[in-house]
């Protein structure tokens, strides 16, 4: 979110007090004299709230409550007023106004109402491309988490494939969900109605092969770790592959399948019909960033399967998780997150392993991620971040920069 706060008043030395005392708070004020002027900022999707004074010439602030709300019932509305009028308030009130203020208002009350206006704007706009998500049927954007570049790539790149009829490879190393992308590349594509059929590759013979072919005609055939499909079914697969089959072939494997392949240990013409259309999953080594993102969502899974209240996920927290190298990847995060649900994060055994990484690495790693911590908190409120971690805002960007990360990045 832009945190902007359409500011309307008539009277001129007003609204530049209000936009002067918004600014100072990092906010985004937008100015308007009147209903006139203000209306066309106000739309389903404008992301911020609207701060309005009621006694203005012409269309009053009831009647742009009004208009605001027959355009998007749940945009919150704070009205001002400077006569102290207890009927109007109540009115106001009854309109469905979000609040009430009286002018002059004290700033701290002021950026109180509107803090708890603009994350109630914040939540209802995020339930809303939830829904969208939901109803569009995007499963890589429901299904695959994560805010890092690599995540979003990663995204980007099963919509893309999903789209071919192809046979599809998805690699990636031990624990990082392979059977899951596989899973979402089927729910993308125009299959999305068929089976997914999941087969481990280990032991499969040429007869299970077909029935697990026929199993998923219309829809997707998964082997997993496809290099230890036996010698005969690589062949026989190879073969069905060619005379075309009704099912789409998705493979996976941790194991790098050319060095398979160039070795004899893999049917060649087998690995290049697998990797017309490859998905590669980055390991959580090189897209740390997502390990908070990825934990608050294994922990919420977790409390909702065991009918648990979510526990307080803090700082020290999140630092202990960064400073990991998790060479298990999503499935070691998932067991880390389901023992802190349920009150047994001290029975991690691994919690205290070796990262490889000496002392002056690992403080930077932990800072990095309180950092990233303070700013989600404070949706990229750059003033905000700086104050929760105790630390001017010159000390404050210079870390910043040192890390690179920049704020506008997690609003």
């Amino acid at each position: 979110m832009t945190r902007s706060v359409l500011v309307v008043d008539d009277d001129a030395s007003v609204r530049a007090a209000l936009a002067q005392t918004l600014e100072l708070a990092d906010l985004a004020p937008i100015t308007a004299g009147s209903f006139i002027e203000a209306k066309d900022a106000i739309t389903r999707e404008f992301d911020g709230i609207v701060l309005s004074d009621i006694r203005m010439p012409g269309r009053d602030g009831f009647h742009l409550l009004d208009h605001a709300h027959k355009v998007d019932a749940d945009l919150p509305v704070i009205l001002l007023t400077g006569e102290g009028d207890i009927p109007m308030a109540v009115r106001a009130m009854g309109q469905g106004a979000f609040g009430f203020l009286e002018k002059p208002c004290p700033p701290a009350d002021l950026l109180a109402t509107i803090e708890r206006a603009l994350q109630t704007r914040a939540l209802i706009l995020e339930n809303r491309r939830l829904k969208a998500q939901l109803d569009s049927g995007d499963a890589a954007a429901r299904m695959l988490f994560g805010h890092s570049a690599l995540a979003e790539d990663l995204r980007a790149r099963v919509r893309l494939v999903a789209q071919s009829e192809a046979e599809v490879l998805v690699s990636g190393p031990p624990g990082s969900g392979i059977s899951k992308v596989a899973e979402v590349v089927h729910l993308c594509s125009s299959r999305a109605k068929g089976a997914f059929v999941k087969r481990a590759a280990a032991g499969l013979d040429a007869r299970g092969f077909d029935a697990a072919c026929a199993e998923a005609v219309g829809g997707a055939l998964f082997l997993d770790e496809v290099g230890n499909l036996p010698r005969a079914t690589q062949f026989a697969a190879y073969q069905r592959i060619e005379a075309g089959l009704e099912a789409r072939l998705v493979a996976g494997s941790t194991a790098n399948l050319q060095a398979l392949s160039d070795e004899g240990k893999f049917l060649p013409d087998l690995f290049y019909r697998l990797d017309v259309m490859r998905v590669r999953i980055p390991s959580l080594a090189e897209r740390p960033d997502d390990i908070p993102v990825l934990f608050r969502h294994y922990v919420a899974q977790a409390c909702e399967q065991a009918g648990l209240r979510p526990p307080e996920i803090g700082q020290e927290v999140i630092a202990r998780l960064m400073a990991r190298d998790w060479p298990g990847n999503a499935r070691a995060l998932m067991n880390a997150a389901m023992r802190f649900a349920l009150g047994l994060e001290g029975d991690d055994d691994g919690a205290q392993a070796d990262t490889g990484l000496g002392l002056a690495e690992q403080m930077a790693q932990v800072e990095r991620s309180l950092l990233i911590e303070a700013l989600r908190r404070a949706e990229g409120r750059a003033a905000e971040a700086a104050k929760r971690l105790k630390l001017p805002r010159k000390t404050f960007y210079d870390k910043l920069a040192r890390h690179g990360l920049k704020p506008g990045n997690f609003r």
